[in-house]
């Protein structure tokens, strides 16, 4: 029987909405200290958010611009990109997901080991735990950018996280809310869980999940089943996570 032992969260978009809020303006606000006529509107950075990584956003819209920029200039804008976005964060400007802090507490009341896998820097997942969480962190061990060669869709770090927790797969749980992610973490053979963001997402065709939900809910705020197995509160809960394993297994069996 299949019960869980372990969830990884992706961090932005899934613990919290951070994408529009903070790295939007961060990045405008770089390059308008290195005087580069450039300004993401929203939609625009939406359809960037196709490209995982930071730096490899800049690097892709510096080659569709026809703008030649070498290697350190696309280092230099995202050192002042991650600077821009640590002070977002320290003004306040970024909040939980709905549902999220409960069951995260929740999970860590029932002994469920927790985890953070995420294409963004370590700096700024750091930041923004210790923002968001007061001291308070939940997570064993954290994957960012720096520890792994290739970034989602690549499952590759998953595949670390994986490997580091030890944990059965049929065992775990994956929170995600982006296409990349989503890739990512199927690639690699997770149980996974589509959580809407803020950013509108169409699902590929070839992207095939069991459980989407709208959000995580909690006693104010209903969450609606897109996919998967019925709630029986108005929030997704460890029962709930259980359920949706119990109903994997039964599918194979």
């Amino acid at each position: 029987m299949k019960y869980l032992e372990g969830v990884y969260w992706d961090l932005d978009g899934t613990i919290a909405n951070t994408e529009l809020e903070a790295h939007l303006p961060a990045f405008n606000n770089a390059f308008n200290d290195l005087g580069i006529n450039w300004n993401w509107d929203t939609n625009k950075y939406i359809n960037l958010l196709k490209i995982n990584g930071g730096k490899n956003r800049i690097a892709y819209f510096a080659k569709s611009n026809n703008d030649d920029f070498s290697e350190d200039l696309i280092l230099k804008i995202h050192e002042k990109k991650q600077f821009h976005y640590l002070e977002i964060i320290k003004k306040n400007c970024v909040s939980f997901k709905t549902g999220v802090f409960r069951l995260i507490n929740e999970l860590n009341r029932k002994k469920v080991r927790q985890f953070i896998v995420t294409s963004s820097s370590r700096n700024q997942v750091d930041l923004l735990v210790e923002y968001l969480f007061n001291g308070f962190n939940p997570f064993e061990f954290i994957i960012s950018s720096e520890d792994v060669e290739l970034k989602k869709p690549n499952p590759l770090p998953y595949l670390k996280a994986i490997q580091l927790s030890g944990i059965n797969k049929n065992n775990s749980i994956v929170f995600e809310d982006s296409i990349p992610g989503l890739k990512s973490s199927l690639a690699a053979n997770l149980p996974t869980i589509f959580v809407h963001s803020n950013i509108p997402t169409v699902l590929e065709e070839d992207i095939k999940l069991d459980c989407i939900l709208d959000s995580l809910g909690d006693e104010n705020s209903v969450a609606n089943v897109i996919k998967g197995p019925k709630l029986k509160k108005s929030y997704v809960d460890y029962s709930f996570l259980s359920e949706y394993l119990m109903s994997l297994n039964d599918a194979k069996n």
